[in-house]
């Protein structure tokens, strides 16, 4: 892993992120299927260029291998996503802190997100366990809407920093 580069999105990372979208394991969305919803390679670099998102990738020998965007208007994470192969790494972890740090530097003391409702799926369970909570109503794509306060922040990491003051 010490090839793994994390660093902000720039619009030059942006076809390669709407490629990615479809070769998710859960959830993939194809370029055809972004652009039927109105996301394109220039809609998304327009969006990064006037500064509406908060974006990180992951990057593996310069090849990007996950990315997430938030929304610096309304606290909204957009997208999380990563190819199969690099799940279960803490890569996820990572982009989604990056995001979530950026939007509360902005001042949001809540963000929020679409979530699978299905308990089988991986989201469903990554974002709970990082302290993710359902707000009880669903987006207009039929998604349960989860949230994080900014009084959770960091919620997760306790138990994580218990067992290594333990440990010294």
């Amino acid at each position: 892993m010490a090839s793994l580069n994390y660093r902000s999105a720039v619009t030059s990372d942006v076809q390669q992120v709407i490629t990615l979208r479809g070769q998710t394991r859960e959830n993939g969305i194809s370029v055809s299927g972004l652009a039927s919803l109105g996301i394109t390679v220039e809609s998304w670099s327009k969006r990064i260029e006037a500064d509406d998102f908060s974006g990180h990738v992951c990057a593996d020998n310069g090849r990007i291998v996950g990315y997430c965007f938030g929304d610096k208007h309304t606290g909204e994470i957009l997208v999380l996503a990563l190819l199969p192969e690099y799940e279960s790494r803490g890569i996820g972890r990572t982009l989604l802190s990056r995001v979530a740090e950026d939007l509360w530097s902005l001042g949001f003391k809540r963000l929020f997100l679409g979530c699978s409702r299905d308990p089988s799926s991986r989201s469903y369970g990554f974002y709970r366990h990082l302290g993710w909570r359902s707000t009880g109503t669903f987006d207009a794509h039929a998604d349960e809407v989860l949230e994080l306060l900014w009084q959770n922040k960091g919620v997760e990491a306790k138990p994580a920093l218990e067992r290594a003051c333990r440990k010294s």
